[in-house]
């Protein structure tokens, strides 16, 4: 019975792994300082505990989650050439990586309808989405994401895995794992499709209606300057949800594709998108801007205390 995976990284790289790991060391390190000062900066500025901004924190913690599940390993495998990867871990792979991915699915829905509440019914923004409701979504959502992640693990890793340990890809996913079991994987590729189908496919729907909404809410402002802050939240969203929603279609609606189109998708999704998510709402949001100022000034003023 296989105890450990061996995993083979990046078809057709042979000879660029030092160029390979600077790269991606660098993504790493730039998710981790964007997302960390976006998350610190919520917390330390009290006029950013609205809404938005609970969910733009949870959206930060699940950045650093889902980039840091499969990058550590990545870059030892380049670096070191470590392959070999623990049953265990790559059962953690495998739910970490299908419970952050769904909870960011769900938290960008649930972000498009906090928008359309603030845009179609300003004047009960508050009162709808007041502590008690954003917890309830939020919670929904961490919760659901564990359930689904539950079910596609536990029916990957009680199948029996007794012959080739080498899994074709750069971390344990589903898809890659499955192909070297000594069993018919038929119930477990089914239920992967339709939960991995189901939800984002849900997401959409919802997103799709909330931004019909919006949309229509917009065109009907009298001000043109309200049209605009509306449109630049927005943009911000939709920009994000298909930096997301993309690589992750191309992935699993399309696991025949070549290893030379997924991988890349992956990576993208993995390592790209987490990174350029903080500077995509930061660069178009002022009030983000000021409280990472706040937060600077107030880190200078310690560093002198301390001198």
């Amino acid at each position: 019975m296989v105890t450990h995976f061996i995993l083979l990284g990046i078809p057709n790289t042979g000879g660029l792994q030092t160029i390979l790991f600077i790269t991606f060391l660098a993504f790493y390190l730039c998710m981790l300082l964007g997302n960390l000062l976006i998350f610190s900066a919520i917390l330390a500025d009290a006029h950013l505990h609205t809404p938005m901004y609970f969910f733009l924190c949870n959206l930060s913690i699940v950045d650093l989650g889902f980039s840091s599940i499969s990058t550590p390993k990545f870059l030892a495998n380049l670096w070191a050439k470590s392959r070999t990867i623990s049953l265990g871990w790559c059962m953690s792979q495998v739910f970490f990586n299908h419970f952050l991915g769904s909870t960011e699915c769900l938290l960008f829905t649930v972000m498009a309808y906090d928008r359309y509440v603030a845009i179609y019914h300003p004047l009960h923004y508050l009162l709808i989405m007041n502590h008690r409701v954003c917890a309830l979504l939020a919670t929904g959502t961490w919760i659901a994401s564990a359930f689904n992640a539950t079910i596609l693990t536990s029916l990957t890793f009680t199948l029996p895995y007794c012959g080739s340990n080498v899994v074709e890809y750069f971390f344990c996913d589903i898809f890659p794992v499955v192909k070297l079991a000594c069993a018919d994987t038929y119930v477990v590729k089914t239920v992967s499709f339709t939960n991995i189908g189901v939800v984002p496919m849900t997401c959409f729907l919802l997103l799709l209606a909330s931004y019909v909404r919006i949309i229509y809410s917009v065109l009907k402002m009298n001000s043109a300057e309200g049209q605009r802050e509306a449109a630049s939240t927005c943009v911000s969203h939709l920009v994000v949800v298909t930096l997301f929603v993309g690589p992750c279609a191309l992935v699993y609606t399309q696991p025949q594709l070549s290893k030379m189109l997924v991988t890349p998708g992956q990576i993208f999704g993995n390592m790209v998108t987490p990174m350029l998510n903080p500077a995509i709402y930061t660069l178009r949001n002022k009030e983000v801007k000021a409280a990472l100022r706040n937060l600077r000034g107030a880190c200078l003023s310690l560093r002198v205390r301390i001198c």
